[in-house]
């Protein structure tokens, strides 16, 4: 009786084992991950990433992509005066968002001006719009530090640094306090700057340059970039005394060129039948093209093309000095622009009355044009007194980040030519 009441009790246990409900798993339903890049949720199309090819046009590529040439026609005179198609450039990535069909017609067309700037043409609807754009740039601070063996241009180049911050030292920072051409060996340095990221991770470019240091001849040069004017709100550096580092005019508007013709009240011109007319400009020579920056910090007070002085740009720097630059293939300011030293403001050209590509460089002091080679001009704007509190407490964390920052080594060990031609 006992074994079976052992029995019917195992049965019962395995009966119920077997009749246990299974369990089933069911996988959790996964969401798509939502792409969103120049303003569209990028999910909702069939992207098509392309380069423009040489010598094809707007009108092909939307051709291509089923759009009809009068609907082309209507989209190119739509959006003219924000974008003109005829000067897209072969090269130039751009991006298709097309329908996310059979057809895969397109509806947006956006061209990549570079990594961060892009133009957007939307015709998806019944109204076509089209508009510029930038993508988030994100700013972070990085240092850099090297000691001169031959030339800063060498030593950053060997160091891996890009040559922007070669150009932002020798001709902005210490333009007017260190001779470049006459640097000693183990002069050193130290930067602080922005280096640019567009999608968090990718390097676009440096931005400014917040402070540097550089030892010349066994002398510090500080530099610190600061708004000291907040009227026109333009930055400048200044050295740990609130000394301005730069002086009010660059040399000569082009970075790049020569000096071609001299301020003369008695030069003959071969343009007007080799008569004596004055010269009351000093021409730099450089290739068409070529970028003409202000000469100083000032207001835009004309922008225009007029008679023999062709394509021009006049600018007011103070109650005293004004400059103007003649002759642009292209004009890149307008009337009211603020513009600090070095911005380009043009380019060099051959419109008007000129017999070579060239600017002609035009000096007002006082209302009368004078020869800006021959005056004995003024240093920047000092910082007023009243701020220089502020400045000093701003600068000091940045000159202990300069002070912190270390030199790499430079290597002692001697190869012999032999030892080169193994390695």
């Amino acid at each position: 009786m006992k074994k079976l009441f052992t029995l019917i009790i195992f049965a019962i246990l395995i009966s119920c084992k077997e009749n246990k409900p299974e369990v089933i798993n069911i996988p959790k339903e996964v969401k798509p991950v939502v792409i969103e890049e120049f303003g569209f949720k990028l999910n909702d199309y069939k992207v098509i990433n392309d380069t423009i090819k040489s010598g094809e046009n707007f009108s092909e590529i939307l051709d291509r992509h089923r759009i009809a040439y009068p609907k082309v026609l209507e989209i190119v005179n739509k959006i003219k005066d924000t974008f003109n198609v005829r000067k897209i450039k072969s090269g130039i990535p751009y991006t298709i968002l097309a329908k996310n069909d059979s057809t895969q017609q397109a509806q947006v067309f956006i061209y990549q001006h570079s990594k961060v700037r892009y133009t957007v043409i939307d015709f998806k609807d019944s109204i076509t719009t089209a508009y510029n754009g930038k993508k988030p740039v994100r700013k972070e601070l990085k240092t850099a530090s090297g000691i001169i063996t031959n030339n800063l241009s060498q030593t950053m180049d060997d160091l891996g640094y890009s040559s922007y911050l070669t150009s932002k030292m020798a001709d902005q920072i210490y333009a007017w306090t260190i001779d470049f051409s006459r640097l000693q060996k183990n002069d050193k340095f130290k930067i602080i700057y922005e280096q640019l990221y567009i999608n968090d991770t990718v390097p676009v470019g440096i931005g400014e340059v917040k402070a540097s240091f550089f030892e010349h001849g066994g002398k510090p040069f500080y530099a610190f970039q600061f708004v000291a004017d907040t009227t026109l709100n333009i930055p400048d550096y200044f050295d740990d005394e609130a000394n301005n580092l730069r002086r009010q005019f660059l040399k000569m508007p082009i970075q790049f060129g020569r000096l071609s013709s001299r301020y003369n009240l008695k030069r003959r011109i071969a343009f007007y039948g080799n008569k004596i007319r004055p010269h009351l400009g000093t021409d730099f020579a450089a290739p068409i093209g070529t970028p003409i920056m202000a000469t100083a910090n000032g207001v835009v007070t004309e922008s225009r093309r007029k008679g023999g002085n062709g394509n021009y740009v006049k600018i007011r720097h103070n109650s005293t000095y004004s400059t103007q630059y003649l002759h642009m293939s292209k004009r890149a300011v307008k009337v009211g622009d603020v513009v600090k030293q070095g911005d380009v403001i043009g380019y060099i050209g051959m419109t008007g009355n000129t017999s070579g590509p060239h600017v002609c460089y035009r000096f007002w002091k006082n209302g009368k044009q004078v020869d800006p080679l021959k005056e004995e001009l003024p240093a920047a704007e000092p910082m007023k007194e009243a701020i220089k509190p502020a400045y000093f407490k701003f600068i000091e964390s940045l000159k202990n980040q300069l002070d912190a920052i270390e030199y790499p080594e430079i290597s002692t060990e001697i190869i012999t030519p032999q030892e080169e031609l193994n390695s």
